[in-house]
């Protein structure tokens, strides 16, 4: 059994928050787009994306160590591109949706929809987790960061929502994205 090290729990703390951007952006403009959402909603949110953002890089690591002996030679880099391809299409969506603001759908929101939006919002933390596999990183520990860390950030969205809406919104994601890019050189450069 490995010894959990502060790094890597610092690590793992902020990847999982760079990686919960998304879900917390989705679950800030739900909550704006139906302001009175009932409790089950509010809460359901933060539990469905937490649980997917958790999931998805374990069998983004389990896929990975089916072909981890081909890419462990070039684990740096292959974590560095998977990272950085993450981390770019982060910063080009909150771009894009800094310029371009969706409106509310006039429906409201269904439990099939937030299933859905955990799914999407949880396919980079798959491709996270192929990074996981190719660096040996202890999957446990950074898969349960990442779903605690998502689970928390998007409670604090919700307690925070309409304060904080306006103020960050996309900015945020373009945050996590530059996260997840450092975290990729990190891998590259052996640090």
């Amino acid at each position: 059994m490995s010894t959990i090290t502060l790094a890597a729990l610092a690590e793992s703390i902020v990847l999982g928050i760079a990686l919960a951007m998304d879900a917390m952006a989705v679950t800030l403009s739900n909550s704006l787009c139906e302001p009175d959402m009932p409790l089950s909603k509010k809460l359901g949110m933060p539990i469905a994306f937490a649980a997917f953002q958790m999931g998805m890089p374990v069998l983004g690591y389990l896929g990975g160590t089916c072909i981890a002996e081909y890419i462990e030679r070039y684990a740096g880099i292959v974590s560095l591109v998977i990272l950085a391809f993450v981390g770019s299409k982060m910063i080009v969506e909150a771009v894009r949706e800094l310029r371009e603001p969706e409106a509310c759908p006039a429906t409201r929101l269904t439990w099939g929809t937030i299933g859905m939006e955990a799914i999407a919002t949880a396919i980079d933390a798959f491709v996270v987790g192929v990074s996981f596999a190719a660096e040996g990183k202890d999957v446990v520990l950074y898969c349960g960061m990442i779903g605690v860390t998502t689970l928390l950030c998007c409670l604090l969205i919700l307690a925070l929502g309409r304060k904080l809406g306006s103020r960050f919104g996309p900015r945020a994601e373009v945050v996590g994205g530059v996260v997840l890019i450092l975290i990729g050189l990190k891998a590259f450069l052996g640090l």
